[in-house]
Parts: structure tokens; sequence; C-alpha cells
């Protein structure tokens, strides 16, 4: 059987103080991503991926922004150390989707830098005037967990890998999940630290601001198939994309589908997740068991991982 690789980028939480500093220092084609980024964005992004302080990191419009240029510098330098490398598809975990229409070429780095700052602004401003919270069901089956989430009148915001959803919603909603999960057949209920109630009605605003944005900001048809966080498909023409994108602020994550989907109809046989933490990789293997995956996320495991890689 033929080959296949997609290319995988991380969302939100997964950032850490240090990321990109290595390959900055490294590799002039990371750090002249990160130096644009500074540019564009008007602040010294660069200078808080490198050395903090993490409560700075964390926030929302500092961390989405981050994490979409270290990604992208994570397949700057992998390009550079393999230049034969050949993808075949892209996904990204939320935030990580805008990472993945860049690196599929739906626009350019500066156009979805330019959307991520506005979307990560937004919903930070969204967070702020909202009471909200985040939970994650564990070990519970889908259809139980969504009778759960209609009962304590919250939202699916992620379908992570089997056994493990998150809900989201008002922060007295959510305590009342947590309290009634067991009720609904979960093994536990743990409440998130987040900002914010992220993919839930309490992020309207932020959904009509980006839809603006979006609907302003031209798309070409992406070099490879991109799938989309709502529908767990591939979308290549504007309207799909635009609408994909917006939907997804106050629509469910559904990365286990999506997964599913490259391996079962996009024939994918390896993926390679770019960004820190190598959370993507723990859910590709509950998602789909013993599918391989390398992790490249600093110079350390670029040089883990490039072996791999090529031996794929």
């Amino acid at each position: 059987m033929t080959k296949k690789l997609a290319l995988l980028f991380a969302g939100q939480g997964a950032q850490s103080v240090g990321m990109g500093k290595d390959l900055a220092a490294e590799f002039p084609a990371a750090a002249a991503l990160f130096k644009q980024a500074d540019e564009i964005l008007g602040y010294p992004l660069s200078q808080i991926a490198f050395e903090g302080p993490a409560e700075e990191l964390t926030k929302t419009a500092v961390c989405q922004p981050a994490l979409y240029v270290h990604g992208l510098a994570c397949l700057a330098v992998v390009k550079e150390k393999f230049p034969a490398l050949d993808f075949h598809a892209t996904a990204g975990l939320s935030l990580g989707e805008f990472t993945a229409h860049t690196a599929a070429g739906t626009f350019d780095f500066e156009t979805g830098l330019r959307l991520v700052d506005k979307r990560a602004r937004a919903m930070q401003q969204a967070c702020d005037s909202t009471e909200g919270a985040m939970a994650a069901i564990i070990g519970g089956d889908e259809d139980r967990v969504r009778d759960l989430a209609s009962a304590a009148d919250v939202d699916v915001a992620n379908l992570n890998s089997p056994g493990q959803i998150v809900l989201s919603g008002e922060s007295s909603k959510i305590a009342l999940a947590v309290s009634l999960a067991k009720e609904y057949g979960a093994r536990k209920a743990v409440e998130l630290t987040v900002a914010g109630a992220f993919h839930s009605r309490l992020m309207e605003s932020a959904y009509q601001t980006l839809s603006q944005a979006l609907e302003e900001t031209p798309m070409l048809q992406p070099r490879v198939p991109v799938v989309c966080n709502v529908d767990a498909t591939a979308v290549g023409d504007a309207e799909n994309i635009r609408r994909t994108l917006a939907d997804q602020v106050t629509g469910s994550v559904c990365w286990s589908q999506s997964i599913e989907y490259m391996i079962d109809h996009l024939h994918i046989t390896n993926f390679l997740e770019l960004g820190p933490g190598g959370v993507i990789a723990g859910l590709v293997g509950r998602i789909r068991k013993g599918t391989p995956v390398v992790s490249v996320s600093n110079v350390a495991t670029l040089d883990e991982g490039l072996p791999l890689l090529m031996a794929c």
C-alpha cells in the first residue's frame, strides 16, 4: 500500500514557554517567521514564546498566534532538513485548523496570522464578558454525554477521542454537568483550567467578528485536502472554508471523526504532528491504535523524528 502523510497542528492549551526558541536559534527560516510575526502583530510575540512569562503566553490573545507561528516554524525546519517531504492532507485542532490552511496554501503566512490575531482577540473579549467554563468527560458513551450536555444546557465542545469528550458553557451549568456525569455513565468528569467557554454559544460575539474578517479575506484552493473540525470532511472551495473556520468558534471540534476520515477516506497512513506537547499524537493513538505518528516541536524532536519520518 502506498504510504500517505498528513500534517496535524496543535490547538490552544499545547503552548509552553520556550516554544520555538531553539528552532529560531538554529534555523534562519524559523527565526524569520517569528521576526515577521513580531512586525505584523506590533508586539514581541517571539519574546513571550521564548521567555514567557507563562501567564502572558497562556492568554488567549497571545497563545493562539504563538501556536500558529510555532507550527509553521516547525514545518519550515522539517522542510529544510527533509526537502523531499511530501504531504497529502492537513488538519488542525481548533486554532490549528488555521495553521493547517496556511500549510496547504489556502492563504499566506501573514493573512493567516492576521486572521488568527483577530480570532484570538475576539475570543479573549468573549471570555472576559461571560462566565464560562469547560469540563472533560472521561469514559462516557457519546450519546449519553450528549444527553448529559442537553440536561445541563451546555454544549459539546470537543470530541477528542473515544471516551474523551469536552463540554463547554456557563460556569454554573458546567458544574452541574460535572456533578451529573456519573449518572450518565461517565467514569469521571474534570473541570478544565481555561479562560472561558470555547466552542460554545458563549463565543457568539467572536463568531460574528471572525465571520466578518473571513468574508473580507481572499481564499485559494488548498494544494491538499484540509479536513475541517466541524464537518470532519475535506473543504476546498472558499465559501465552505470561510463557513467552517467561523463555525468552529461556537461549534464542536470533531477531532476523532476527522482522524478517522483521513485514514478511511483520504487513505492517510502516517501523521506528522507539528507543535508543542505531543497531545495530538496521543489522541491519534487512542482514535486508531497503532497508527504511526511522529511529533516535532523542537530541535531534539526534529532529530529524533526525522529518521522515523523518512522510514515511514
